[in-house]
């Protein structure tokens, strides 16, 4: 049986229909379009133990890879050839990096295409609900460490939030769960969304951290 779409996030789903490009990132994809596209699933579940709370699935890269080693973030990668579009990529990438299965997920819609302007990467963020959870892990371990599940309650939980910061003078939003550190591209998209889905909690936007030194490269 198919777990029902949550409230929440269905509002959350025609809000994101709604909202120009503008409204979710200053930095968006240059007039000639980004050198490299790519696509990732912002994938949100029944919690395991509590069916009335839900969590996002989160991946940690692996600490040996050249691109930001150890860094958390959603499946996903680059959009290739053979992809009809972000959709298909990001439920390729969330197969071949966690060994999800496509027909588990219901899309509920696509955010506009964000840039990241240091990799001149493009990349469209696609929001889906598991309707049916099954197990999954590190299907690429040369690429994924581990896969984890955030709860919303924790991630809105002021304790968890906070500002990090680069000695580039980079500052961003920043969530900590269980041990982890989210921050970067992963954390504004999560912020973004929980400010859309009316979820957010006023929280200490004074408190600031330098990020570690691990995640400068």
């Amino acid at each position: 049986m198919n777990a029902p779409v949550p409230d929440w996030l269905q509002t959350l789903s025609q809000r994101l229909q709604e909202t120009p490009a503008e409204g979710y990132s200053a930095h968006l994809p240059p007039r000639e379009g980004a050198r490299r596209r790519a696509a990732v699933l912002v994938l949100v579940a029944p919690n395991e133990q509590d069916a009335q709370r839900q969590d996002v699935v989160l991946t940690e890269r692996a600490h040996t890879m050249r691109s930001h080693p150890g860094q958390v973030a959603f499946p996903g990668g680059s959009i290739d050839p053979g992809d009809t579009g972000p959709v298909a990529a990001a439920l390729r990438e969330a197969r071949e990096e966690v060994g999800l299965h496509d027909d588990t997920v219901e899309v509920l819609s696509t955010l506009p295409e964000l840039y990241m302007p240091h990799r001149f990467f493009g990349v469209t963020p696609v929001l889906g609900w598991w309707q049916q959870p099954h197990p999954i892990g590190p299907a690429q371990p040369e690429e994924v460490a581990s896969v984890f599940r955030a709860p919303i309650d924790e991630l809105v939980d002021p304790a968890s939030r906070f500002t990090v910061t680069h000695p580039s003078g980079y500052v961003g939003p920043a969530f900590e769960i269980d041990g982890l550190l989210v921050w970067g591209f992963t954390a504004g998209v999560i912020s973004r969304l929980l400010t859309f889905a009316g979820l957010e909690q006023q929280w200490d936007s004074n408190r600031r951290e330098v990020l570690p030194e691990r995640f400068w490269s």
